[in-house]
C-alpha cells in the first residue's frame, strides 16, 4: 500500500491536469503524459547525439570525461531523488532533465558563442531556445506533425532561459504559451525549477571530477574551496589511509548528498511559507526551489573557482578557441556552398537559420570531419592512442 506521505503534493504537476500538447492526441493506455514525453525524448535523434557532444572537455580529448548525455542522466538522477522527497512529479522532472540540453551545439559553450556571432544579424542563437526548436520542429519522427509534440509542462521546462525579444516572438506565435512567463515575471513549474538547480549541482560536481582527472586542477586546489573542503576533510578523518581518486570521489559524493538535502530542506520551508494549493499557485509564488543561504553562497564560490581555474585554464581556452574557429568556418562554408548541406536544410528558404540548425545538431566529431572535408584543414587533432 502506498504511503500517504508519498502521494503527489497539491502543488505538483499532475499529468491529468496538463495543459496538453500542441497537436491533441489520445492518452496512452499504459503511460502518463509525462512518461510519454520522456520516452519520446529518449528515442529522439537529438538525444542520441548527446553522447558525442562535449561538456567542458571536447569529445576527442578522452573517453572518460562527461558528455552532454552523461550530464543529462546525472541531472535526471539528482532531480528524481529530490522530487521524490518533495512529492513533485518525478516523470516530468526526468523528461525535462533529459531534454534540457538537446539544443546544445558541438564544442559546448564555445560552439554556442561562435554560432551566436555568426547569427548576430539573423536573430542570434540561444541554446535553450534551440532545445525548444528541436522538440517542437526539428525532430522529424511523426507523419502528421514536426517535432515530438511534447506537453506544455515539459516544453516549459526545456525553455530555461529566453531573451525578451525571443520571448515576444514566441508569445506572438503561441499566445499564453511557454514564453509567457518571461514577459509577466511568473515562474515555471516546481519540477522545472528543480531541474534548473539539479543542473547546477550536477555540473559543479562533475567538473571537479573531470578537472582533476584531466590534470588541469589538483586535489589540493579543490580542497581549498569551502564547499568541497568540508567533505574532503570529513573523508580523511573517517578514512585516514585513503589515497588517490577514492578521496576525490568520496568528497564529491558527500558534497552532492549535502546539496541534495539542503535543497530539500530549503525548498520545503519555502513551500510551507507560500502554501501553494496547486501547480499554478506555485508558478505565481516566485522561485521556491532553492538552496539555503549558506549553501547558495558556497555553491556560487565553487562556480567562481571553476570559472577562473578550469573554464579559463589556458589549455581549455586554446582548445575552445580552435573550436570556435571550426564553427565559424563551417558556417561560412555552408553559406557559400548551400548544396553541401543535408537536403532538408538546403531546401529551406531561411538559409542562415537552416545552417545554424544543421551545425547545432552536429556532434563534436562530425563537425570536425565536416570542417576538414570542406576546408581541407585539420584544426583539432584526435587524442593519441
Amino acid at each position: 500500500m502506498t504511503s500517504r506521505s508519498l502521494l503527489p503534493a497539491p502543488y505538483a504537476s499532475e499529468p491529468e491536469r496538463s495543459r496538453g500538447r500542441r497537436y491533441p492526441q489520445a492518452q496512452a493506455p499504459t503511460r502518463s503524459e509525462y512518461q510519454r514525453d520522456r520516452d519520446r525524448i529518449v528515442h529522439s535523434t537529438a538525444f542520441r547525439r548527446l553522447v558525442y557532444k562535449t561538456q567542458v572537455f571536447l569529445n576527442h580529448e578522452g573517453d572518460l570525461f562527461r558528455t552532454r548525455l552523461t550530464h543529462s542522466l546525472e541531472v535526471a538522477q539528482l532531480g528524481r531523488s529530490i522530487a521524490r522527497s518533495l512529492r513533485l512529479n518525478e516523470d516530468l522532472v526526468e523528461a525535462i532533465a533529459l531534454a534540457h540540453d538537446l539544443g546544445h551545439t558541438p564544442f559546448g559553450h564555445a560552439g554556442q558563442d561562435a554560432l551566436n556571432d555568426c547569427m548576430a544579424a539573423h536573430g542570434g542563437f540561444e541554446h535553450n531556445l534551440q532545445s525548444l526548436r528541436v522538440v517542437d520542429q526539428l525532430e522529424l519522427r511523426y507523419p502528421a506533425h514536426d517535432g515530438l509534440n511534447l506537453t506544455f509542462e515539459t516544453r516549459e521546462g526545456v525553455l530555461k532561459h529566453c531573451s525578451p525579444a525571443n520571448a515576444r516572438k514566441l508569445e506572438a506565435a503561441e499566445p499564453d504559451g511557454v514564453a509567457r512567463r518571461f514577459l509577466d515575471g511568473t515562474q515555471p513549474s516546481l519540477e522545472a525549477q528543480l531541474c534548473n538547480l539539479a543542473d547546477e549541482i550536477a555540473y559543479n560536481a562533475h567538473d571537479i571530477d573531470d578537472g582533476v582527472r584531466s590534470g588541469l586542477l589538483t586535489l589540493e586546489q579543490v580542497a581549498a574551496v569551502p564547499l568541497f573542503a568540508r567533505y574532503h576533510a570529513e573523508t580523511l578523518v573517517e578514512y585516514p589511509a585513503l589515497r588517490g581518486r577514492r578521496v576525490l570521489f568520496e568528497g564529491i559524493r558527500r558534497m552532492l548528498s549535502a546539496q541534495v538535502y539542503d535543497v530539500i530542506a530549503a525548498t520545503q520551508s519555502a513551500i510551507d511559507a507560500a502554501q501553494p494549493g496547486s501547480a499554478d499557485d506555485a508558478r505565481r509564488a516566485g522561485p521556491l526551489v532553492r538552496f539555503g543561504s549558506e549553501m547558495r553562497a558556497q555553491s556560487a564560490e565553487l562556480k567562481r573557482f571553476l570559472f577562473a581555474n578550469l573554464y579559463r585554464h589556458p589549455q581549455v581556452v586554446e582548445t575552445t578557441t580552435q573550436a570556435k574557429h571550426v564553427v565559424r568556418e563551417l558556417f561560412s562554408a555552408y553559406l557559400a556552398q548551400p548544396g553541401e548541406l543535408r537536403a532538408e536544410f538546403a531546401q529551406r528558404p531561411d538559409r542562415e537559420r537552416a545552417i545554424a540548425d544543421y551545425i547545432a545538431g552536429m556532434t563534436d566529431r562530425f563537425a570536425m570531419r565536416e570542417h576538414e572535408r570542406l576546408t581541407g584543414k585539420k584544426v583539432l587533432n584526435e587524442m593519441p592512442p
